[in-house]
């Protein structure tokens, strides 16, 4: 970590300090005696002016009822401004808001508090780049060459170093993964970030040396229009795909290409129109060049979520056996440079993705059967894909031949507070309808003004 790396983490800790003292009702004095720290020291703390040390941090975290806030981001640099273990910290999680030049990071701390700072772009790329906020990233610049390879290329972008994309590559695996437990809402200002760095990479070398670098950049506005999506931002998830969908004409990355019309026929579903979502992903299948059999697997699987939103089961099964038939003959059907998922998609994941496909033309029991499957089978650290399989399974009961809206009440609760969390539309809108089912069919039931007044909060 260079020493313009270690100011801006201490400015980061000045401003959350500050902001912790102020939300304490505490003046610089109040606090000195609180923490036995002098006073003037600690208003040159909050200026970013002087790196406190590390033994005399735990008081003012006290004082503060910080939760190990404090400790953790004291602890993103030692004394000598090199990069120190992180210990366990009172950050749930943080997420960036970006608003004209300057980007609001936002802390979650235990107890439902919140500590907001804003810092300069700059500032702000510059921890990202550097693994300041690794604990939220599921990642960390330990290597010192890396670290400052990566605040290098940021600083001075007129040429593309691999390592440095490798580090950007392997982020958005992570993200992949993270999304899974956290969903889109603690995700999306990290990965908007990550996407100015990559394109101040891209604008800063000369012209047609930053096809690595696009290739790059369309894999991650691609998960950005999925994050939008899963917000149920349709406008913005649109946005990104196209965009992506530009970056990867320019470098003629057909298979990309096929892979964003199989994303925006999905997209296309969050407004039911099942015409977009067939003749897109029909369309993907038709993309000139050669297109991996787990890519066209997914197109023809997507294609059959269009059907059962027709209602035509015939066509929903024949497309899904010609996915399945794709993904049993060629199990590693997939090259390196495939999107994240397409390199976790397989026949467990067509299977659950044709629940709702099953669910929607008549044939709620197989889907209840599938769901259950798949609960079984899911990590329960998964909370976001945990909670939106619960609630596609409650409105799968509703739907079968024995319906009990008793289990599928008490599923439906059991989503809500990922559905806070997360800020997974999806999962919102899956409770939406199972409260509107319960409403109509069983309004009597006591579980059913539960939902209702549960949802009213999310």
């Amino acid at each position: 970590m260079t020493g313009q790396d270690s100011d801006a983490v201490r400015r980061l800790f000045g401003l959350v300090l500050r902001h912790l003292r102020r939300q304490a009702g505490l003046s610089l004095r109040d606090l000195g005696e609180r923490s036995l720290y002098d006073y003037s020291r600690i208003s040159r703390v909050e200026r970013g002016e002087h790196l406190i040390d590390p033994e005399l941090v735990p008081s003012l975290d006290q004082a503060l009822n910080a939760n190990g806030l404090l400790i953790s981001l004291r602890a993103l640099i030692s004394t000598n401004g090199t990069p120190a273990e992180m210990p366990p910290a009172g950050l749930i999680g943080g997420f960036p808001i970006a608003d004209g030049d300057s980007v609001t990071v936002e802390f979650r701390l235990s107890g439902r508090r919140e500590a907001r700072v804003s810092l300069s772009r700059r500032e702000f790329h510059r921890l990202m780049a550097t693994g300041a906020f690794g604990g939220a990233l599921r990642a960390d610049l330990t290597d010192t060459d890396l670290a400052e390879r990566v605040s290098r290329a940021v600083g001075e972008p007129q040429r593309t170093d691999p390592q440095v994309l490798d580090y950007f590559r392997t982020l958005l695996e992570q993200h992949f993964v993270a999304d899974k437990m956290l969903g889109p809402r603690a995700l999306l200002g990290q990965v908007h970030a990550q996407i100015e760095i990559l394109d101040g990479l891209r604008r800063g070398g000369r012209p047609g040396t930053s096809e690595s670098t696009l290739r790059l950049l369309a894999r991650y506005a691609e998960f950005a229009g999925w994050l939008h999506q899963d917000c149920g931002d349709v406008a913005s998830a649109i946005f990104w795909s196209d965009r992506a969908t530009q970056w990867a004409q320019a470098i003629g990355d057909q298979p990309f290409v096929a892979y964003l019309l199989v994303r925006r026929s999905n997209i296309a579903m969050i407004d039911r129109d099942g015409v977009d979502v067939v003749e897109l992903a029909a369309a993907a299948q038709r993309v000139p060049g050669p297109i991996s059999p787990r890519l066209r697997a997914l197109a023809a699987q997507q294609e059959a979520r269009g059907w059962a939103m027709h209602g035509d089961a015939d066509s929903f099964r024949v497309r899904l056996d010609v996915a399945a038939d794709l993904l049993h003959d060629h199990p590693d059907g997939v090259d390196e440079n495939a999107p994240v998922y397409l390199h976790r998609y397989d026949l467990a994941a067509l299977e659950e993705q044709s629940a709702t496909g099953y669910r929607d033309c008549g044939h709620a029991d197989t889907a209840v059967a599938i769901l259950e499957r798949r609960i079984a089978d899911t990590p329960a650290h998964l909370q976001r894909d945990q909670a939106h399989q619960w609630v596609k399974l409650a409105n799968a009961v509703l739907k079968s031949a024995q319906p009990d809206p008793e289990r599928a009440a008490a599923l439906g609760l059991r989503c809500v507070s990922a559905a806070r969390t997360t800020g997974s539309a999806r999962i919102v809108g899956e409770l939406r309808t199972l409260s509107r089912t319960l409403s109509r069919r069983w309004p009597d039931l006591c579980q059913t003004e539960e939902l209702r007044d549960a949802l009213a909060t999310v």
